[in-house]
């Protein structure tokens, strides 16, 4: 670890469905390099199991103590949600705030939520449930091949069971939100994360945001500016 890293934020990647860690390597490479130290947890639903032992919940519950860990040692931590990762993130990280434990005399905290083409989502909101509301329901079957255990195999075989669970807590409600949006995706479309952003701020949370021409994929795609618009989070 590098003095420049002891002074700067830790980032805390939240990874999306069917994307193991391997995935966001050269993101976390990147950030690395810049001087963060950089965190990235596997989901339990990705452990690929038949049926599958794990959902949102053991998702949130997993991150959760992750991310405990970082801020009682002090770390500011900023957390980079992508995809299905800012459902795990939004349900998982509330009270783990920075100025919410400075008002209760304790260490460290959640800066900063990044949504990086992410859901960002209400009580008792889903993946699903989104996609219901913007009238595709019905491709969804279509665009994933569910087996009957609910797993649907991608990048890597992921408990599709993840898509329909419902939010039970929002940390959006507590902590500044940024997000990036990406104006090329067609696995979430510019227009769902549009009306994600105006929902937050319907409930007066006020939202940053930066815009990619890329895909669904900006890890890959767009890896330097992401590690720039974390910098921009930063200050």
């Amino acid at each position: 670890m590098t003095a420049d890293s002891i002074s700067k934020p830790t980032i805390l990647i939240v990874g999306g469905g069917w994307h193991t860690p391997i995935a966001y390597n050269n993101l976390i490479q990147a950030l690395q390099d810049a001087g963060y130290e950089v965190h990235c947890p596997e989901h339990p639903s990705m452990a690929q199991a038949r049926p599958p032992v794990a959902s949102l919940a053991e998702d949130s519950v997993s991150m959760r103590l992750y991310a405990q860990k970082l801020v009682d040692a002090g770390k500011r931590v900023i957390a980079l949600m992508h995809s299905y990762g800012g459902q795990v993130g939004t349900n998982s990280l509330y009270g783990l705030g920075w100025e919410t434990r400075s008002r209760q005399g304790l260490p460290g905290g959640v800066s900063d939520l990044v949504y990086v083409t992410a859901f960002a989502l209400p009580k008792g909101g889903s993946m699903a449930g989104k996609v219901k509301e913007m009238g595709h329901e019905a491709l969804m079957p279509i665009a994933f091949d569910f087996a009957d255990d609910m797993t649907v195999n991608a990048l890597v075989r992921w408990n599709g069971q993840c898509m329909y669970d419902p939010v039970t807590q929002t940390a959006w409600e507590e902590i500044p939100v940024t997000y990036v949006y990406t104006t090329k995706d067609m696995t979430v479309p510019f227009h769902y994360q549009t009306s994600m952003v105006a929902l937050l701020e319907e409930h007066g949370v006020s939202v940053k945001t930066h815009t990619l021409e890329t895909g669904h994929c900006p890890n890959l795609t767009a890896t330097a500016t992401l590690v720039n618009i974390i910098n921009k989070v930063v200050g």
